[in-house]
Order: C-alpha cells, then structure tokens, then sequence
C-alpha cells in the first residue's frame, strides 16, 4: 500500500504509541478475558457465568497481533492461556452459536497459522463443524442467537455474521473438504439479496420463517429503528464482504462491499467520528468509535484489492477515521486498560459511549494494515 512519507510516519509513531501502551496492560491483566473497563481496569469474562460471552477471542487476537510484530513471549504465552479458557465454550451447546468465528478466528486460528499448534487447529476445526451446523437450507442463512428465556431466533440472521463466515472459508482452505466454504457461500448470497439494501445501507436483522425460508421483516437491532443504519452494522457488512472476496475471488462480493463503502464514507461527519447510527436524531450525539475501527480495516482491505483513484479513495477514508480516534478518541495513559473510548455496543442500551475490547483490537489491526505489518487472521 502506498504511503505519503508524512502517513507512513503517523501509522509507525501509533504502531510505537500502541506498544508502549499495551505492554504493562497485558502484564497486570493476565488470566484476564476482558470486554470493557471499570475506572479504567478490565473486567473479566472468563469466569463460568461469561466464559461464552462473544467478545471473547478478541483479547487473544491484540495479542497475537502483538506477538506477530514483536516476538514477545508474554504476548503468546497469554493469548494461549485465554485460548485454552476457551475450551470450555467447546462444551456447552448454549454457548456456540454463529459468533463461533468471532472466538476462535483471532484465537485457535491465530495460533495455528503461527505455530502450527495441532491443539489449535482441532479447536477452530470443532468451531467451524459447529458454525456450520446452524445452516438453514430453507433460507439460506447461518441462523444468529440461540433462544434466550421464550425468545425465538429459530428464523433470524444478522448481519454481523459476515465476520464470522471466514471460519468457514479457513476451515475448508485447511480440510479440502468444500462443504464450508458452500455453506458460507450461500449465506454470504443471502445477505447480498436480503441485507444489503440499494443505497449501501444494511439491516441489521432478517427474519424468515425457518420452515419455508420465507422472508417475514427485518429488526433495526442495535441500530435506531427498523429501516436506519446502525454504523457497526454497516462496518460488518464492509469488511465481511471484502473478506468473501479476499476467500472466494467473487466480484460480486468486492462489489458489495464498494457499495456499503461508498455509503459509509457518504455519511462519515467532518470530523471522521462515527455516531452509532447514521440515522439516529438529529439532537442525539453518541459515537460508536468500534465501528470506525471496523470500517477502517475494511476500507484499507478495499484498498489492497482496488487500483487508482479507488485504491487511494478508501485508503483515505480510513486515515481519516483512524487519524481522528488516534488525536481524540484514543486514550494513551498507560494506567488505564482500555484503548478506544467512546465505544457503543447499541443504540438502545442503557450504557453509551464505553471502552469495549473490540474497538481496542480492530484499531490495532486498521494500524497494523496501514504500516503493513499486519497478521491475517480473518
């Protein structure tokens, strides 16, 4: 990727900013699995009651991205002990579900690309026959949540699940078995017919009938209302489709994800600060700071599979962002745990404006992308 000397310089003084920040956070959080901060230290979701929570393999994945760059054993050595932790999920029918991807993508995965750990390739292997498991062949679709209490997501899919399909596509780039990346293929058509709406705008949710596989409504979800743009959402969507591309060499799919890009950056404000939804009222000003992180990374992969004008256009769009959560939005204390601030998980949530560790993890990598020192993990 080309650099402007004055870019180049920016993305390695981060790089430099980043590691000096994370070093002493990752030696006081060991055995930790972290998801947000309380006055600036990281809670802890591996115990039994939050072990299956869907965050958790992004803790694992800053630091492989860590270790990838830097060799550092206490990086390795804690992403295998959360690794392991993870293993428990492995065993709980209620704990698997279509964010399978999300745990062991930067995790088991992570660690057999690296190492070549046999362990690790039999978890994300069990992860992946599970993921595949919840195909519906009606619709179409990798059905999302499990059932909560009277709930019934039997016929529900998300848009989230985009991210979640390269597990996949790794599981059968390492059997040879073509029955994943079917599978994947086929939701990843779904979602470009059923999600993906013509001005680049995503739903969040879509039901079908599970039986039939008949289309019934969509749900805003995390977002504003059924109907807005719920910006992670939409950050999904761009990297998800781009990562179909990048695994199958569909143009489709690298169409797609222009579409939900050029929206994206269509909306993007003045000052590269993403508002949870692009639509929300006018008078509300929550930010979701994950979802620029999110989109930056998709925007730079855009960026290596695109040439001209297109190329430097989304490479912008992401310096942009990045630049502007690096100068107001990053918190650089090496005190407190959290790195992103300003994270929102959804629009109707009684908290707004939090750390969440995937806006920490998707940062690192949108800086490692732009530096070029990035470990593919999705």
């Amino acid at each position: 990727m080309y650099l402007s000397q004055q870019d180049a310089a920016w993305a390695a003084e981060t790089m430099e900013k980043i590691k000096k920040k994370i070093k002493p956070v990752t030696e006081r959080s060991r055995g930790k699995i972290p998801y947000t901060t309380v006055d600036g230290v990281f809670d802890d979701r591996s115990g039994s009651q939050d072990i299956s929570w869907w965050t958790n393999g992004f803790w694992g994945g800053m630091m492989w991205q860590l270790y990838a760059l830097t060799g550092d054993e206490l990086y390795r050595e804690t992403a295998e002990e959360l690794e392991r932790k993870l293993d428990a999920v492995l065993m709980r029918a209620d704990g698997l579900d279509h964010d399978n991807g999300f745990k062991w993508l930067p995790t088991a995965v992570a660690d057999y690309r690296l190492t070549k750990n046999p362990e690790s390739r039999n978890r994300a292997l069990l992860a992946a026959n599970n993921l595949a498991g919840r195909f519906n062949l009606a619709g179409n679709f990798i059905r999302a949540w499990n059932d909560w209490g009277e709930d019934d997501h039997r016929g529900w899919a998300i848009i989230d699940c985009m991210m979640n399909l390269p597990l996949l596509y790794w599981a059968s780039e390492e059997t040879k078995d073509p029955r994943f990346q079917q599978i994947a293929v086929a939701h990843a058509n779904m979602a470009q017919q059923c999600f993906v709406r013509e001005d680049g705008s995503v739903n969040h949710i879509v039901e079908f009938d599970p039986f039939t596989g008949e289309r019934v409504r969509s749900y805003g979800g995390q977002g504003y209302e059924t109907g807005s743009s719920w910006t992670r959402g939409q950050s999904w969507g761009l990297y998800g489709f781009v990562l179909s591309y990048i695994h199958t060499g569909d143009g489709h799919y690298l169409n797609t994800a222009k579409r939900i890009a050029h929206y994206f950056m269509a909306n993007t404000p003045e000052n590269g600060l993403i508002p949870v939804d692009f639509r929300q009222p006018a008078e509300c000003a929550w930010e979701d700071s994950t979802a620029a992180a999110i989109a930056s990374c998709g925007l730079i992969e855009l960026s290596r599979h695109t040439e001209g004008r297109d190329s430097s256009l989304y490479r912008n769009a992401a310096l942009k962002m990045l630049k502007a959560l690096d100068a107001s939005r990053c918190c650089w204390e090496t005190e407190k745990d959290h790195l992103l601030e300003r994270c929102t998980a959804a629009y109707h949530d009684k908290e707004h404006e939090i750390a969440i560790i995937y806006g920490d993890y998707y940062f690192i990598e949108a800086i490692w992308k732009i530096a070029g020192e990035d470990l593919f993990i999705w």
